[in-house]
């Protein structure tokens, strides 16, 4: 990448268990993942290690509070500088930042992922495309729940009290007023054949233009 082009700059946003990370892989697949640097908003959350367990099983993970927000967009900025960063890995499963860090080169197109990237004015302005991955709220939780307990975890009524809790109410307050800022909206994520054929031919044609 000659050092003297921004990068392409792509933020995905949605609901939890909406399929973002299946369109952010549809498009790593279709583009190349050579040509892309993905960073996942999750990756960001505040390390709790000086917490007690109990109590950070009751933080609230979904509002925007509970991801250094900061650090990424220094991240993004440099990337866009044409540096390198070390991103940092994120244990679900005790709710702290190990100690080790990813390192991600430049590339020419920088793909962001999360469900609350488009609640920060800071990251939005650094964006050249949004997307928005609009799936219901039934098969976004079943999904969820899914995950949690394949992936974290978690027990089913651990899951079905956070998401009555916190996740739903956080994501009528600030995921889905969001959406307004998408240039793009998905519906069913990377399910959509047709929407990702225009999004990854989009994504062609600035890297041609580039």
């Amino acid at each position: 990448m000659n050092d003297r082009q921004s990068p392409i700059v792509i933020g995905i946003a949605g609901g939890t268990g909406s399929g973002k990370t299946t369109v952010a892989n549809v498009i790593l697949e279709r583009v190349g993942a050579d040509k892309i640097a993905f960073l996942a908003h999750d990756a960001y959350y505040k390390d709790l290690s000086d917490l007690p367990r109990a109590q950070r099983d009751i933080i609230n993970f979904d509002h925007p509070d509970s991801l250094e927000t900061i650090l990424l967009v220094d991240h993004l900025k440099g990337l866009t500088q044409v540096q390198a960063v070390d991103i940092p890995i994120y244990d679900f499963t005790t709710h702290t930042r190990t100690s080790q860090t990813q390192r991600m080169e430049p590339k020419p197109v920088i793909l962001v992922e999360g469900i609350l990237v488009f609640a920060e004015a800071s990251l939005l302005d650094l964006f050249d495309v949004k997307i928005f991955v609009d799936t219901p709220a039934d098969i976004r939780f079943i999904r969820r729940l899914q995950r949690d307990i394949q992936e974290r975890g978690r027990t089913v009524e651990s899951v079905i009290q956070q998401y009555e809790t916190t996740v739903r109410p956080m994501h009528l307050e600030f995921v889905e007023p969001s959406k307004r800022h998408a240039d793009v909206i998905i519906p069913e994520g990377g399910f959509n054949t047709v929407a990702m054929d225009m999004v990854v031919a989009r994504i062609e044609e600035l890297l041609t233009q580039h």
